[in-house]
């Protein structure tokens, strides 16, 4: 029988219908958020248990077109290779439940969540990790905690939880966190960039670029914010759910034993090896030698004796090397390697190596390496995509791709295609830097990552790497972005926090997290949490810890960036504005001024009809500079022909109410001609008491309106809607 369970839990009502569809399945749910409709299944084969000590866990995210009324694009018409957004969302919930699973349990089993009906206010990563963690829950599977997704925006300065796709628009944070009760399992988090639009007289106007960073402390008091809603919404889950989980399967955990016996006697006779091994700093080397260790112990007459088999003696090793990292960071606050606790390993960085690319970054952080090759190209030669709830197609002019090759780390492997992790390192440099790119810049850039040496955060050496690249490419951006791995290891009342961590410090460690961001504040960070939870007072202390870090890598970054020489190969190119309401006249009848232009001087133009910005690209400078000042000449001899500037305050008066019509749109609001004379703005703040997105939400070109003037200038006038 179904059973229907209502939620109001972080500004949503949710709606779970248990025991209605796909009641095969080990756990399901439907849930319904507004509009929203998503099934998520857990199925687990409980007679076919893994080999190997791990949990073989598979999360599907798929969005099926029909939710939104729509048939797939492209020449077939069914679904197929998932989006790199399904792709990320699935590495989402991965990342939030598979700490849940038991130590020892090797059953096959995979996460399906689809969504059936899509709304565009509804935030589809919270519902879906939400209505996955609910079917795992109600299982028969061995999970005794809920998870919860929250979102957190910052819009005007007020903090939102779980905001509107829409909401999230005019939101100068993105941050996702997901937990359980009192832990918190993973914390994504970008800052989002915004262009404050200053009036500098009537026509005219400058805007300025912020890349909105976020301090370490107000960081954390946001995770605050986010771990109380989430400790809120466990307690009424728990509650609504408890009732009709099923009962455990009698399914056999199987952690892989190792006798105490032999761990003792490794520990005792092989330990000084093993301290040995762990100096090889080289993946692929320290593997090697440790299992060469192995099989020596293997042949001991100890382990002959007591018929020990070389897996429990290697597992034995593998033991022994983390008690030993592990002891070195919290008992003698040193590492591995001979660091300390906050050394950063030496860094090397080289410029527009390749000669053939536009731009270019060798990154070399101790034993990591990132060459990142950024390419420039033209406003519509971006990524298209389809948005699931959206109609037309989306463009994506900044992207960042992160390759990781076998032979990165010593694996003899051929190369395929790209992976989830891959897709998830790029996305996570991407985040970093899209905030520094100034809105202005319009042309589309893509900056490839090839890690040809992995250590440690390839992903953070990509940061570096592709914030030098931008810069070495001309892009206009607003500061460097650097980006440090951390981690921490903990045991009883002791923890030690490190900076710059290395792959045997990632996987011996109890969490790690990335942290990018400028000499002003965070622009991204990820954390993966593999305890049970994290005190705050901890996470502000890694956080400092990690800005001292990421302010030493950026003053070496600097200092490479003041030597960066141009590539021959980047495209030559003139950027400048101009009045936007003379665009028409550079553009000329039938576009017959702009096409002499371009083939008089022999160069390529781009013009924003919005903010009057004129791009002028070639293959020889001079070209370039003769129709730069051509265009200039022609906007000053059209400027020449129109009438003298009015004097407002000889024409209007602050009160006066008259019907005006709209000649212009821009994005920030309409250009309205006045009865008297001259023409004035009339911003999209003052149309409407509520916040519009877009001015054609509620005029357009043509429309007569009821105006009222706010206040008079000689050169400016400030109108409002007459009955707003």
């Amino acid at each position: 029988m179904s059973v229907v369970c209502e939620f109001e839990v972080n500004n949503q009502k949710e709606t779970y219908t248990l025991n209605h569809v796909a009641k095969q399945a080990n756990g399901s749910v439907m849930l319904r958020v507004g509009k929203c409709v998503v099934l998520a299944t857990v199925v687990t084969e409980y007679d076919n248990p893994a080999s190997e000590d791990f949990t073989p866990l598979t999360v599907q995210y798929i969005e099926k077109t029909y939710a939104s009324a729509k048939v797939p694009g492209g020449f077939v018409k069914r679904e197929g290779k998932p989006s790199d957004f399904e792709t990320l969302t699935s590495r989402v919930i991965d990342r939030s439940l598979r700490p849940l699973f038991p130590k020892g349990y090797v059953y096959p089993t995979t996460i399906t969540v689809m969504v059936l009906s899509a709304d565009k206010d509804v935030d589809l990563q919270v519902v879906a990790l939400n209505a996955a963690s609910a079917a795992l829950y109600l299982s028969d599977l061995p999970i005794n905690k809920l998870v919860c997704g929250v979102r957190i925006a910052k819009i005007n300065n007020q903090v939102v939880i779980n905001p509107t796709f829409g909401d999230l628009k005019d939101s100068t944070l993105d941050l996702y966190i997901a937990g359980s009760e009192n832990e918190l399992l993973m914390i994504e988090m970008k800052s989002i960039a915004s262009t404050q639009i200053v009036e500098t007289g009537i026509d005219s106007f400058t805007t300025t670029h912020n890349t909105n960073e976020v301090s370490e402390s107000e960081l954390v008091q946001l995770i605050q914010s986010a771990q109380d809603a989430i400790k809120e919404a466990s307690a009424i889950y728990k509650k609504g759910f408890e009732s009709y989980k099923k009962a455990d399967f009698a399914v056999e955990l199987k952690p892989f034993c190792v006798s105490e016996s032999v761990i003792e006697y490794v520990r005792r006779t092989y330990q000084e090896e093993i301290k040995k091994a762990l100096t090889r700093l080289a993946k692929s080397e320290r593997a090697g030698e440790l299992k060469e260790l192995a099989v020596k112990i293997a042949q001991d007459v100890f382990v002959l004796e007591n018929g020990f088999e070389y897996k429990e003696v290697y597992e034995a090793v593998s033991i022994v090397k983390k008690e030993i990292v592990r002891s070195m960071i919290l008992n003698d606050r040193i590492r591995a390697d001979g660091r300390g606790l906050k050394d950063v390993r030496p860094i090397s960085i080289e410029t527009n190596i390749l000669p053939s690319a536009h731009s270019s970054c060798l990154f070399t952080r101790g034993e990591t390496q990132a060459l990142v090759v950024g390419t420039i190209a033209g406003p519509k030669d971006g990524q298209m995509y389809e948005v699931l709830t959206e109609k037309s197609t989306e463009i994506e002019r900044f992207m960042v791709h992160y390759n990781f090759p076998g032979f990165s780390v010593g694996e003899a492997k051929p190369i395929f295609g790209v992976g989830r992790r891959e897709l998830g390192h790029g996305n996570l440099a991407k985040k970093a830097l899209e905030s520094s790119i100034n809105k202005d810049f319009t042309d589309t850039v893509r900056l490839v990552s090839e890690i040809l040496e992995s250590n440690g955060s390839s992903s953070m050496a990509t940061v570096c790497g592709g914030s030098l690249a931008l810069k070495a490419a001309g892009v206009d951006i607003s500061g460097l972005v650097a980006g440090v791995a951390m981690g921490l290891v903990t045991d009883e009342n002791k923890y030690a926090i490190l900076t710059d961590i290395m792959g045997l410090e990632d996987h011996d460690g109890d969490m790690d997290f990335k942290v990018a961001g400028t000499k002003n504040g965070i622009t991204a960070l990820q954390m993966d949490i593999k305890l049970g939870g994290i005190e705050l007072k901890v996470l502000d202390e890694a956080l400092e810890q990690a800005k001292e870090g990421r302010l030493h890598i950026l003053s070496i970054m600097e200092d490479a960036a003041s030597k960066i020489e141009p590539s021959e190969a980047l495209p030559l190119v003139e950027q400048f504005l101009i009045d936007p309401s003379k665009i028409f006249a550079l553009i000329g009848k039938a576009g017959q001024t702009i096409k002499e232009i371009i083939e008089m001087f022999n160069v390529s133009i781009d013009l924003d009809k919005n903010s009057g910005n004129v791009k002028i690209s070639g293959e020889n400078k001079e070209g370039i500079l003769k129709a730069k000042d051509h265009i200039i000449n022609i906007i000053n001899n059209t400027q020449k022909k129109s009438n003298a500037p009015l004097d407002f305050e000889k024409i209007y008066h602050e009160g006066d109410i008259f019907e005006a019509k709209i000649e212009r749109i821009v994005d920030f609001g309409a250009f309205v001609t006045l009865p008297k004379g001259g023409e004035g703005l009339l911003h999209i703040s003052k149309m409407s008491p509520k916040r519009l997105n877009k001015v054609t939400d509620l005029f357009n070109v043509g429309d007569t309106v009821e105006i009222k003037v706010l206040g008079v200038k000689k050169d400016r006038i400030e109108l409002i809607v007459a009955n707003l």
